[in-house]
């Protein structure tokens, strides 16, 4: 894939939770804002992986950085960021990364 204006935006966010997390209410909001998130402009893909040592990637990504720029400034997920600090979060980074170049292979 070469053509430019068709590669995406992407956000890793790498975290660890809290031992309280679930109690304070963790899964009910991740869904809801992974589910905000599908339901945005410009939304391709939402993913997030546990690693064996409890270290959680989330993977999300978007089609441009205008719509990527839309779901980090929505109210609701403002919100949410704001309460995962004071309720979920042990610590966490963000990286957000532009796709330079993507090679795909498929079984047939």
């Amino acid at each position: 894939m070469d053509d430019a204006a068709s590669l995406s935006v992407m956000t890793i966010f790498r975290s660890r939770l809290r031992p309280d997390a679930a109690a304070n209410g963790y899964a009910e909001l991740a869904a809801r804002m992974e589910s905000r998130a599908r339901a945005m402009a410009g939304f391709i893909d939402f993913k997030t992986f546990t690693a064996p040592d409890g270290e959680r990637l989330s993977i999300i990504t978007f089609d441009t950085w205008d719509h990527h720029r839309a779901w980090r400034d929505d109210p609701e997920h403002r919100a949410a960021q704001r309460r995962g600090r004071q309720d979920f979060y042990a610590e966490y980074s963000i990286f957000m990364c532009e796709e330079l170049r993507r090679h795909d292979f498929r079984l047939p």
